[in-house]
């Protein structure tokens, strides 16, 4: 689709800014971190990193609203973005409606469902890539999460001992599943029990810069180049968190496994369709078990 760029596209006062984009990003759909958000950076679990573009005229800054949460953020321009695809005007003009309406009244969940088919929508239409994976891995640790740990952040939490809680969240852009630790000390039980639920892939220990510091492990993936590989390793990562519950968590991982299996897993990737000509791979060796952590 062509967008003719508007002559309001960029005021007088952006005249100075190098690199200014001259083409109005309104009506695309752009995919997003923490460093973009001028408010307070989001990471609640109901985002998702992708957001449709309400009002971005200006170099500086733009309105949108997350695809996920149906959330109004504005994000900082002077960092890249990622521009994954454009709307129509009439898909542009509901959204708009939908968010005047739930700022005027009582939310009835219309702008969130409409907000996140549209999300679908450009993923299906865009198709796997090195530029959609960390949106798509960001969709399949977030319905793990929904199942394991349900909270406003997405992450889970499992509780080591004495009270002390590691927090365990997956870095999309590396593609490695990241346990935050309360110290800066090693935790040889966790080592451990990495390495056993985690067998076959690379452990590493984070060194915090000083012993204030917190510290932590890292679980590292490599990069999946399918849409079926990212959801093969989504199982992975389920089962190994599962293992790790099971030996610090056991009657909460208990509870768990009644809920599943009562409401069923949240299997939101399998609602995207895969390529039919897309070539799939199966695994005709394992990895050598990682037997230390590095």
């Amino acid at each position: 689709m062509n967008v003719q760029p508007s002559h309001e596209s960029r005021p007088q006062a952006m005249a100075d800014v190098p690199g200014a984009c001259e083409l109005p990003l309104t009506r695309a759909v752009v995919q997003y971190r923490d460093v973009h958000e001028l408010d307070a950076p989001g990471g609640r679990i109901q985002d998702i990193g992708l957001a449709l573009v309400l009002e971005g005229r200006y170099a500086a800054s733009a309105e949108v609203v997350d695809l996920g949460s149906g959330t109004l953020k504005t994000l900082d321009l002077s960092h890249e973005l990622v521009v994954l695809d454009w709307v129509y005007e009439p898909t542009l003009e509901h959204a708009a409606a939908l968010v005047r309406r739930a700022a005027e009244g009582e939310p009835d969940g219309e702008l969130e469902r409409f907000c996140f088919q549209v999300a679908l929508q450009v993923l299906e239409r865009v198709g796997f890539s090195s530029l959609t994976r960390p949106s798509l891995l960001r969709l399949g640790f977030r319905d793990l999460c929904r199942d394991l740990d349900m909270h406003e952040g997405t992450s889970v939490r499992v509780r080591l001992d004495q009270g002390r809680l590691a927090r365990i969240h997956l870095d999309y852009e590396a593609d490695a599943l990241v346990f935050a630790t309360p110290t800066a000390r090693r935790e040889p039980l966790l080592e451990q029990v990495l390495t056993t639920a985690f067998a076959g892939q690379e452990v590493r220990r984070r060194v915090p810069a000083s012993e204030a510091a917190s510290g932590g492990y890292e679980v590292r993936f490599a990069l999946p180049h399918t849409l079926g590989e990212l959801q093969d390793q989504m199982h992975r990562i389920r089962r190994g968190l599962v293992r790790v519950l099971e030996r610090f968590e056991p009657a909460r991982l208990e509870g768990l496994e009644t809920l599943v299996s009562t409401f069923g897993r949240r299997e939101t990737l399998a609602r995207l369709r895969q390529d039919p000509a897309e070539p799939r791979t199966e695994v005709l060796m394992e990895a050598a078990p990682v037997a230390t952590v590095h």
